[in-house]
């Protein structure tokens, strides 16, 4: 692409240079072409406070590049102590959830135990009940035989 070719070239609302391409005479439709301003390409916004930063030389013996770089020591400590407390508090979360989860487990065994217990008890009481009634057909004839005797 030449020079004259980019410079009247239109922009979009975004600051993406628009180029028309003229189509062939095989009668194909004309098809834009974007193409980012900024002369890096690759499609990544850069943000205003790192676009002339590239480039510059830093002096690392500066009183603002030192302050700079304390700051930045600081927020990195800050971030890591962050983090390494974080990842504390999960693992005493997990511990505590692990005890409670033993506890809980063994509740469900001692209830477990508890209402099989239960169950045999209702089971036998019910048994001997069964044993000790006599169908209702015969304990009014046995009756009426004894009232008869009498």
């Amino acid at each position: 692409m030449s020079k004259t070719s980019q410079q009247n070239t239109p922009t979009d609302a975004n600051g993406v240079n628009v180029i028309h391409t003229q189509a062939h005479s095989s009668g194909l439709q004309q098809v834009p072409q974007l193409v980012p301003v900024s002369p890096g390409g690759g499609g990544k916004a850069v943000p205003p406070s790192k676009q002339g930063k590239k480039n510059s030389f830093v002096d690392r013996n500066s009183d603002e590049y030192r302050q700079r770089r304390e700051r930045n020591n600081m927020a990195v400590k800050k971030s890591r102590l962050k983090s390494k407390q974080k990842a504390q508090d999960t693992l005493q979360k997990v511990n505590q959830l692990k005890e409670e989860n033993e506890r809980l487990e063994a509740k469900i065994k001692l209830l477990t135990k508890e209402l099989s217990v239960l169950k045999d008890l209702f089971l036998e009481h019910a048994h001997n009940l069964a044993d000790n009634v006599q169908p209702v057909g015969t304990e009014t004839t046995t009756r009426n035989a004894e009232n008869s005797g009498q």
